[in-house]
């Protein structure tokens, strides 16, 4: 029945973590496509912001009966995560993993015909940093990484789920570093924490930049992820994904950007400084993830351009740029979780203990 009710009249999407970095660009995206009917955006707290043919609804993926939400949809995508607390591994757990199966059951017991899955960089094995790997390398993810385990096991998930599901279309993108302007007071308070003055990000301001042994990664404008998640809702494709944008970003560009130079850091001390601070609620951002990071491999992004359609207009570095430019000027968006500010500031969030609340 949905999928007749989307040949006739444009499909109906569900955007599962909707208010996010990802899912207000998913959301503008689907919004101005005319082949999309309509949007049902759901939320742990509700937004200000309104986009086009979008409603909204409350959700909490690890509790609530998400099949009425989601039945009549054509497509669902499933973008919710919860990144913090790292002090608090069994409630990411229970909200990205459980939470994620509750999602794709939902999908079963619904009907609905499609599901695009929100799978990262994070999920792969270590891998080559010298060369390209495409969507066959391992995901196994780093072990000791709450992030990159969780996005791991959800692969194996997904693994049951299509060989039990045969019928069901499944799409899992697996995106780099992912940066918007609106997004910048969201991830520093996700990663950088209270402490990080806004105006050390300035060019200039950074005088080096740690040149790290494998430093090298992935990233891209969320407003080309967001596009990619359109195609995958809309054409009749399958699988796995890869998604970047050139070039590949490494301590010299970075220093470029900042108009800094690089100094050779031994990896084993700047992972003690990060420990130390993480451990001290000082830094949010975990000594495991920096492990994780620089064992990440680069991916090959052929499929998605062949298969899918899909080709980033911006690069690399004009993510990145945008991102500081956003950093420095405090910019968000009228949702939850891109809010410039949270209510009493950055003495609040250090109150509250950095990395030990969601």
């Amino acid at each position: 029945m949905a999928t007749e009710q989307g040949r006739v009249g444009g499909i109906r999407v569900v955007v599962v973590g909707a208010t996010g970095n990802v899912g207000t660009s998913v959301v503008s995206a689907l919004g101005r496509d005319p082949a999309v009917k309509s949007v049902l955006g759901l939320a742990r707290r509700l937004p200000e912001w309104e986009a086009p043919k979008t409603e909204w609804a409350r959700a909490d993926i690890s509790k609530d009966d998400l099949v009425p939400l989601f039945r009549g949809a054509d497509v669902v995508i499933h973008l919710a995560w919860l990144f913090q607390p790292t002090h608090d591994p069994v409630t990411t757990w229970r909200v990205n993993v459980h939470g994620g199966i509750r999602v794709f059951e939902a999908v079963t017991r619904a009907d609905v015909p499609a599901l695009v899955h929100a799978s990262s960089v994070g999920a792969y094995s270590p891998g080559p940093k010298d060369r390209a790997v495409d969507e066959t390398w391992p995901t196994h993810g780093w072990p000791t990484a709450g992030y990159t385990r969780e996005k791991a096991y959800l692969e194996r998930v997904l693994d049951v789920f299509e060989l039990a599901n045969p019928d069901t279309r499944l799409v899992r993108l697996r995106p780099g570093f992912i940066f918007k302007r609106e997004s910048a007071s969201e991830q520093r308070r996700l990663f950088a924490g209270p402490l990080l003055p806004n105006r050390l990000v300035r060019a200039a301001n950074v005088p080096v930049v740690p040149n790290l042994p494998g430093l090298r990664f992935q990233a891209m404008h969320t407003a080309d992820v967001a596009e990619a998640y359109r195609l995958a809702a809309l054409k009749p494709v399958r699988g796995a994904f890869n998604l970047a944008a050139e070039p590949v970003v490494d301590p010299k560009l970075l220093a470029d950007i900042l108009h800094a130079r690089t100094v050779r850091v031994p990896t084993p001390f700047l992972r003690a400084a990060v420990s130390a601070a993480w451990h001290l609620h000082l830094l949010p951002a975990s000594p495991q993830l920096l492990d994780a990071v620089l064992r990440l491999p680069i991916m090959d992004t052929g499929r998605a351009r062949r298969d899918l359609g899909w080709m980033p207009r911006h690069s690399a570095r004009e993510a990145i740029e945008e991102f500081l430019n956003g950093l420095r000027n405090q910019a968000g968006m009228p949702t939850p979780p891109l809010v410039p500010e949270v209510p009493g500031g950055r003495v609040q969030e250090l109150v509250t203990g950095v990395g030990k609340r969601p």
